[in-house]
């Protein structure tokens, strides 16, 4: 781990789609958790299974170098990848990322940011039972 102002500093200079030659250090599971790369940072990055194909046999092996560009980073100091090669990404990428993350395209380019807790207001408008409004982020 780094020390909290590190992560904070990292995480300033990243954008999501930002991409990263990265070098698969472990693969704990393949099919089953994900996969720990390392993109010169001092922080690690991590693609998790979601993001990756079905059979952990088409999953890049430790010591695979490859482009990963930046999908997610939360509080964890952990940055969250996608491969930007689509022989590593699941076959239904742009499926899943309707379902799931149908804002990413509009994402991309965008500074990470520290999540910020949603106001009284956004969190009333979400829970509506007629879900939020157009104009709803």
């Amino acid at each position: 781990m780094v020390p909290d102002a590190e992560w904070v500093r990292i995480r300033r200079g990243l954008r999501f789609g930002q991409v990263f030659e990265g070098t698969v250090v472990k693969v704990p599971r393949p099919g089953v958790i994900g996969i720990f790369v390392d993109i010169g940072l001092t922080v690690g990055g991590f693609v998790d299974v979601a993001l990756l194909p079905d059979q952990g046999e088409d999953w890049p092996t430790e010591g695979t170098v490859a482009e990963f560009e930046i999908w997610w980073a939360d509080n964890r100091q952990q940055i969250r990848l996608k491969p930007a090669d689509s022989r590593y990404l699941r076959r239904d990428f742009a499926d899943y990322v309707e379902r799931f993350r149908p804002g990413w395209p509009s994402d991309v380019g965008r500074p990470v940011r520290d999540p910020v807790p949603p106001s009284a207001d956004e969190l009333q408008a979400a829970l509506r039972p007629d879900g939020p409004s157009a104009g709803y982020p």
